[in-house]
């Protein structure tokens, strides 16, 4: 086996981008990175490939701002993440989690701290829809962000990433991040007489899109509104020529999970968001 690591994302996705597409939906956030504005790339990145005669086994990449984030092919080689643990710790690189398939996911914790120096953060459950099934439509409509709702939209981002456990940001961050959607027809806001529930177009895969931040605050939940939402955030991203739609649901949390079932998601496979405490 050998051990890459890389300098340029261009030449990292080169050698990893056509396997990782074979299972686009379960690998679209690596994908998305990947496949995303050149300029966002960074020469800070952790980059690194494990290659057995040419064919790759495993990839890993690490942005710095979050989780290590893991790919295996279908054979399973606890020697290629020994590799790739071994050169973390020689790079004095220390990621302060991990985002992988289940199984992967919990066969790198036990390479990189055997001593148990971890804690399981959330699993999260990768799910594609290729078309959108009928649903019953809530009271009110759907539409496009709007000036208007500035005044609320920052914080509803802020108690998104506080239920899924995500990293979070500032108010003010939040307003930035969310006026760059402002016109893009990006951010849908579901109206039943004031705003109730939210969805949005996030990265984008060849094939599919991805819908993330999905919300609505807690009086307002249980009247159907996040399921309206979504299906028209999904329609978008199928009507836009997108070939599926996909996004993550929290695998503890079995209403979510219905709700993308009943428009037609289905599970693909399930990601662990392990946390390390404490240095390695």
């Amino acid at each position: 086996m050998e051990y890459k690591q890389y300098d340029s994302a261009k030449a990292f996705s080169s050698d990893v981008l056509s396997s990782l597409l074979k299972d686009e939906a379960a690998n679209n956030l690596i994908i998305g990175l990947l496949t995303q504005d050149k300029s966002k790339f960074s020469t800070e990145w952790f980059m690194a490939t494990v290659m057995d005669k040419g064919k790759l086994i495993t990839a890993s990449l690490w942005t710095k701002a979050f989780n290590l984030i893991l790919y295996e092919n279908e054979h399973r080689n606890d020697d290629a993440l020994v590799l790739i643990v071994k050169e973390l710790k020689h790079l004095e690189f220390k990621p302060g989690g991990i985002l992988a398939e289940r199984d992967l996911a919990r066969r790198f914790v036990a390479a990189y701290c055997p001593n148990g120096k971890s804690r399981h953060n959330m699993s999260m459950a990768a799910m594609r829809l290729d078309k959108l099934a009928k649903y019953n439509k809530a009271p009110g409509f759907c539409r496009m962000l709007d000036e208007n709702d500035m005044f609320y939209a920052p914080y509803w981002e802020r108690a998104f990433s506080e239920d899924c456990r995500v990293r979070t940001f500032s108010i003010l961050e939040n307003e930035q991040r969310i006026r760059s959607r402002l016109g893009k027809d990006t951010h849908f806001i579901w109206q039943d007489g004031v705003p109730v529930s939210q969805a949005v177009f996030g990265r984008e895969t060849p094939n599919g899109a991805v819908i993330n931040g999905v919300y609505t605050p807690p009086h307002y939940r249980g009247q159907g509104y996040a399921t309206s939402v979504v299906a028209e955030a999904s329609a978008s991203v199928l009507e836009r020529g997108k070939k599926f739609c996909c996004l993550f649901a929290d695998s503890a949390n079995p209403i979510s999970r219905k709700i993308y079932r009943k428009l037609g998601y289905y599970d693909v496979c399930i990601h662990d968001d392990i946390r390390f405490d404490i240095p390695q």
